[in-house]
């Protein structure tokens, strides 16, 4: 049986330990305060409140009215909210796919012992840290139909010219043009992080084999960057189904409401038609569909392959 002085000593060393515990557990409460007030504050109080708003009628200067699910019923009868949901979707299978595949066509690229490969990187990178709005009023003299450059080259080459944003049919296009260029340095940069961890020796291994370019790429590449592309692709899509900068620049939602997008519809409805309950309504929509779409990505896109 021990004697007292050591159940006494272990004992004391037991409750200094859990006060040193417990000064640790405060401290990192402490630490982390700041931000979790930021997001009770910024993030969980608007969305909650938000969701009240959505069973109101709220005109903004105004008290909002309880009137229950009747912003929601009304969106269903809303075909213009139904042509923006149109409009983004669209926008979204014209950057994404295209604007992945050619992240990592460029990241494979860059992601070469090359001298001055650094001027590459940078250059393919420096539109993501320019201004949205300098770089879309820079397009917007491309797009301009009587002497915008890309015209100009059209005409050079024998094409016709174009009306671009002031087409219907070539609208979104013209934004989808702009936005994959603008967003491509980013996935770049993720893309070259992810090649740049798949071990040298694998495909060392396979040149032994006799493997070739296209099965290196197929068999080792494109596996082993799996969780990569599917957070780009993931990331990539829930961007794309909240673009507003771009259409709220470059059109204003047209010509003929052919850019409009939600979350511009949302912004319409609440600041400049201050119907914020609806607009409300909307969002949280919005975010069912980005649920819906996230759910689908993940049960599509493998991103568990590793050896």
């Amino acid at each position: 049986m021990p004697s007292a002085s050591l159940r006494g000593s272990a004992a004391v060393r037991l409750g200094s330990r859990r006060g040193w515990t417990h000064r640790q557990t405060v401290a990192g409460y402490i630490f982390v305060a700041p931000s979790l007030i930021f997001l009770l504050i910024f993030v969980v109080y608007p969305i909650f409140a938000a969701l009240y708003f959505s069973f109101t009628k709220y005109e903004l200067l105004q008290a909002p009215k309880f009137i229950g699910f009747d912003n929601f019923v009304n969106l269903i009868d809303d075909k213009r909210f139904f042509g923006a949901i149109w409009n983004t979707v669209l926008f979204a299978v014209m950057t994404v796919p295209i604007g992945t595949a050619l992240s990592l066509f460029l990241a494979m690229a860059i992601n070469q012992p090359l001298r001055g490969i650094t001027v590459f990187r940078t250059a393919y990178y420096t539109p993501v840290v320019t201004s949205f709005v300098a770089v879309s009023f820079i397009w917007l003299w491309l797009y301009e139909p009587q002497f915008g450059i890309l015209n100009t080259l059209f005409e050079a080459v024998g094409l016709p010219r174009l009306h671009w944003l002031r087409d219907p049919s070539t609208a979104m296009l013209s934004i989808a043009i702009l936005s994959v260029w603008k967003n491509v340095g980013y996935n770049m940069v993720i893309y070259l992080a992810g090649l740049q961890g798949i071990p040298e020796h694998l495909y060392e291994a396979a040149l032994v084999d006799g493997a070739g370019p296209i099965q290196r790429f197929r068999y080792i590449t494109v596996p082993l960057l799996s969780p990569t592309t599917f957070f780009v692709f993931v990331v990539y899509f829930i961007g794309a189904l909240q673009m507003f900068v771009q259409s709220w620049i470059l059109t204003q939602g047209g010509p003929l409401d052919s850019t409009l997008t939600v979350v511009y519809l949302i912004y319409l409805n609440g600041f400049e038609y201050l119907k914020m309950g609806y607009a409300a309504a909307m969002s949280f929509l919005l975010f069912v569909i980005i649920a819906i779409v996230t759910y689908i990505n993940t049960r599509i896109i493998r991103y568990d392959e590793y050896y």
